[in-house]
């Protein structure tokens, strides 16, 4: 089996870092897990695949789907924080 690309001590440490979510009382579809997001992110940084082609067996909803939750933390002004916990966890 693959090791994952979160690791459950390192998601503990990003999790606080992440905005809450905020619900459409619309209803709508249900939002993929920020975890599931950022694994998303991660595997697109990682290998330099397209969006489009972030593979669905990760479980990660559509590439657009993490690419408008990057996009979404980079507004928030919440991504830096994320990217300096991922660089701080590989010793950079």
């Amino acid at each position: 089996m693959a090791k994952p690309l979160l690791m459950d001590d390192l998601w503990e440490r990003i999790k606080p870092l992440l905005p809450p979510v905020k619900r459409n009382p619309k209803g709508g579809r249900p939002r993929v897990p920020d975890r599931l997001a950022l694994t998303g992110i991660l595997f697109v940084a990682r290998t330099g695949t397209a969006w489009e082609l972030l593979p669905p067996e990760l479980g990660c909803g559509s590439g657009m789907t993490c690419w408008r939750r990057l996009r979404d933390w980079q507004v928030a002004g919440v991504w830096q924080k994320v990217w300096k916990a991922l660089l701080d966890e590989l010793g950079l």
